[in-house]
């Protein structure tokens, strides 16, 4: 069965390599979402139903369900693309789904994302300053330094529109607007990741409530935050592989 995994915002594939390296799976394909440490294509419009669009694309060229996971940004993707082909996976897992639940409010990033002028301006203080300093930002984070470095490295003007497009795109209610079909992912068994330390995607009753209706089991990542799969990839490793256990048993 095919492992494949989706990243965020403002990410690369680098995210996965300390979960994956625990895994120690060779069935593993890694997607960037274009822009995100992969070209923009032009004319595409970076909006969320664009990114679903482009990955039901993806597993459709992968071909044959597979077990599909999703971090930030890429979460989204995955609960959007289950939402309405869940006939491409065996199995979906992802850490945003409160994101679709209808009381969610975006965190204070996000909200300056999605203002004109102030976006523009919050993207270009990420861009600025040399590899080192932006990388060195993101280590502040708890990001490993080979990781971070992978970041900043993809900073430019492709991601920039990116996150102004995917961001506008989704100012609510949009995403609870989408999240209206959330039944439609319990058609595949669903995994909610809930690491009790981010502060992006919602409260326990949002991320619990939203995975409810998408028939998704929850596990708690206790005390780890918003990317778990570098601060523990071990705890991370060893719950996704549970999982999906169940689903052989």
């Amino acid at each position: 069965m095919t492992l494949v995994l989706v990243h965020g915002n403002p990410e690369t594939d680098a995210v996965w390599g300390p979960l994956v390296d625990v895994l120690g799976r060779t069935d593993v394909v890694r997607l960037s979402p274009p822009g995100f440490g992969s070209p923009l294509p032009s004319g595409f419009p970076a909006t969320f139903l664009a990114y679903r669009d482009w990955l039901e694309a993806e597993l459709e060229s992968i071909g044959g369900p597979v077990d599909l996971v999703g971090h930030d940004w890429g979460g989204c993707h995955v609960v959007n693309a289950v939402m309405h082909r869940p006939d491409l996976v065996r199995s979906w897992a992802s850490d945003v789904v409160g994101l679709f639940d209808r009381d969610y409010v975006w965190h204070d990033m996000a909200q300056a994302f999605q203002t004109p002028k102030t976006g523009e301006q919050l993207v270009e203080m990420m861009q600025h300053g040399s590899l080192q300093d932006r990388a060195q930002q993101l280590v502040a984070f708890g990001i490993p330094t080979d990781v971070a470095t992978s970041f900043a490295a993809a900073q430019g003007t492709d991601m920039g529109q990116a996150i102004l497009a995917l961001y506008r795109s989704a100012r609510q209610p949009a995403l609870a607007d989408a999240g209206r079909a959330l039944e439609n992912a319990a058609a595949r068994p669903g995994l909610s990741l809930s690491a009790t330390e981010d502060p992006f995607v919602g409260t326990d009753e949002m991320r619990l409530r939203a995975a409810g209706r998408a028939g998704a089991r929850t596990e708690v990542l206790d005390g780890l935050g918003h990317w778990w799969m570098v601060e523990n990839p071990a705890i991370g490793a060893a719950t996704l592989t549970r999982f999906w256990e169940s689903l052989d048993s």
